[in-house]
């Protein structure tokens, strides 16, 4: 594109700046519009990528048709399939009539999915679907209906390294980076913030009939040195908080120093600690599908004994030895179900070895006793240490067992083991690894 013809694009979509990484998104974004090539769009939140999907738009064959930006990030887990690929009258609880989704919507048109990142793994395999060949099924029906939709997707995160945590599919991903546009931060623009200063300032005093503020060279340089966390949109909101605030300034044309700004921008607190690090949905258990974990893991342990006692002929011992406290505390672990978690670390369940080699002794009825001290063990570390169960492994035996009673019915099987049909099929993915 020559100098004219990107000035004139910008101009036509309200974009500020001269960066050549800007210029370069801008260039991409109108090369592969005739095209139905896939796009994604990657860079920070507040950079400004969803103009790069309406510049795709309005540059292609599509222009006369439909275009629709979804976040998938702000629509629910459990609506987001009905929200993209529509659903059947009665197919859930509140749906009272039939309904298109934005996939039928957009049929002949362009389909922007910012926040892609967000999409769940169950929703990533029906997009990947209607990507290669433009088939998908409404919620709540069988019939396979068509589409033909130029998709535009962004994100925020590193989808690579999404893609490495199993957070997102490998697949999905090459699908969707046919091409790839960056947009770069608002830090490494610096010769266009003081440009998008003016830009937003012109723009807030004709809203509101309002001076526009002038900034002196010291605020200028104090602008360009701040790094912009929020880019684009933190600059604007900054911008239009001086003008409304320093309109006495402003009325009396005195310039706005780097003093008087530095009041409106934010300072990164070095005293401030870091927050609790918190599990993503997908990684976290309820407490209810911990304590169901815990309750399978004894009743494996029960049935462990029992073989043991068959094989080597010996009897039950009913009555416990006489030990003390701190020996009670070795032999006998503590379960935390309650996801603050105990040595073992943050949100886990934590569980000690539970079978000895040839060692077990039985005590009373778990009526009778507390859980975690219905089967204890006898000091024998050497034969402990070789005899690890892991939460994982007693989980998936159990697990396998259940689908193996229920002839591979998974939500039979889920219904037994007291866990959703959907952590299930998490745990059998978790398995196969």
């Amino acid at each position: 594109m020559t100098s004219q013809e990107l000035q004139t694009l910008k101009n036509k979509f309200d974009i500020i700046g001269n960066d050549p990484a800007l210029n370069r998104a801008l260039e991409i974004a109108v090369a592969v519009a005739p095209t139905d090539l896939t796009v994604l769009i990657s860079g920070e939140s507040g950079v400004g990528k969803e103009t790069i999907p309406k510049i795709i738009h309005q540059f292609s064959r599509r222009r006369t048709g439909k275009y629709f930006a979804v976040n998938c990030g702000a629509i629910p887990e459990g609506t987001i399939d009905s929200e993209l690929f529509g659903h059947e009258k009665g197919s859930f609880t509140g749906a009272a009539e039939m309904r298109k989704g934005y996939f039928e919507e957009a049929d002949g048109g362009t389909l922007f999915l910012d926040e892609i990142g967000e999409l769940p793994l169950a929703s990533q395999a029906k997009l990947l679907r209607v990507l290669q060949s433009g088939e998908f099924i409404r919620v709540g029906s069988s019939k396979v209906l068509k589409t033909d939709v130029r998709v535009v997707a962004a994100t925020n995160v590193n989808l690579k390294y999404a893609v490495s945590r199993g957070k997102f599919r490998e697949d999905l991903y090459y699908r969707l980076n046919a091409v790839s546009v960056y947009m770069p931060p608002l830090r490494d623009r610096k010769d266009d913030i003081h440009l998008l200063f003016r830009k937003f300032a012109s723009d807030f005093s004709e809203k509101y009939g309002m001076g526009r503020p002038a900034l002196s060279a010291d605020a200028v340089a104090l602008l360009k040195s701040y790094r912009w966390p929020g880019n684009i949109r933190q600059l604007k909101n900054v911008t239009e908080t001086v003008c409304a605030l320093e309109a006495h300034r402003i009325a009396a044309r005195q310039e706005i120093s780097a003093e008087v700004l530095a009041g409106y921008i934010p300072k990164d607190d070095a005293g401030m600690l870091p927050v609790k690090s918190v599990s993503s949905p997908e990684d976290a258990m309820t407490s209810g599908e911990k304590e169901a974990i815990v309750r399978m893991i004894y009743q494996l342990r029960q049935e462990v004994n029992y073989l043991k006692e068959m094989i080597t002929g010996a009897s039950p011992v009913h009555q416990l030895p006489q030990q003390s406290s701190a020996a009670r505390q070795t032999a006998v672990p503590e379960f935390d179900v309650s996801g603050e978690g105990t040595a073992g670390g943050p949100g886990t369940v934590s569980v000690e070895p539970v079978i000895g080699a040839m060692s077990y002794q039985r005590g009373p009825h778990p009526q009778e006793r507390n859980a975690a001290e219905y089967y204890t063990q006898t000091d024998e570390p050497d034969e402990q240490e070789n005899a690890d169960l892991s939460l994982q492994s007693a989980g998936e035996v159990l697990i396998r067992k259940a689908l193996e009673k229920h002839r591979g019915n998974r939500k039979l099987a889920a219904a037994e083991l007291g866990i959703s049909e959907r952590t299930l099929y998490r745990k059998l993915k978790e398995f196969d690894k």
